[in-house]
């Protein structure tokens, strides 16, 4: 049971902000599409949304690794959102960590205005370092879900996305073939 399902006060919209974050391969679409198929089981009405940029598996839906999708809205700034969110309950965020530091303040001003507000994305870049509002987001959430994928190296926990290709800009689209997850030690390995 997470903090939502734990916190639900009878009679009152109660608002929240979950963070799911980890490094690339974790599972974190994952479970941002589980949790909105459960809101949906629930009847709860569910708005997700993604950055424009983003279109490695689809133009409109979000998608994991694993294939799973639900439908989308894709956005290039994050005040775009509460142009959609009227009638909904539940709010969906991937890829946070493509949008600018105004995430942060729309996240706040949603969980304040009742809404249960989910977001999934990459707590670290490719050199180790926090990405994008992520940070911010962590502090101001509600529950926080750190998931790990497996260090393709040496089995143990995945602590970052490790990028194997020479590409020095922070946002460098890709998946398997841009992106291995590896420990820290492994990590630490690579940069010496």
């Amino acid at each position: 049971m997470n903090f939502f399902e734990s916190n639900i006060h009878y009679g009152k919209k109660r608002g929240s902000i979950e963070v799911i974050c980890g490094s690339m391969f974790s599972g974190k679409t994952e479970e941002l599409i589980r949790r909105l198929k459960r809101a949906k089981i629930a009847k709860q009405r569910v708005e997700i949304f993604k950055p424009q940029i983003d279109t490695r598996f689809s133009e409109s839906d979000v998608v994991s690794h694993d294939n799973n999708a639900i439908p989308s809205t894709p956005i290039g700034s994050p005040q775009n959102i509460l142009l959609y969110v009227n009638d909904v309950d539940v709010v969906g965020i991937d890829e946070a960590q493509f949008f600018d530091e105004s995430l942060v303040e729309v996240c706040t001003t949603l969980a304040a205005q009742g809404f249960r507000v989910i977001i999934a994305g990459l707590d670290m870049d490719f050199r180790g370092n926090p990405f994008g509002p992520m940070p911010a987001l962590l502090a101001v959430a509600d529950d926080v879900t750190k998931e790990h994928a497996i260090c393709v190296r040496c089995g143990a926990p995945a602590y970052v996305s490790h990028r194997l290709v020479n590409e020095g800009k922070q946002v460098l689209l890709g998946a398997t073939a841009t992106y291995e997850p590896i420990c820290r030690y492994c990590f630490n390995e690579v940069k010496n």
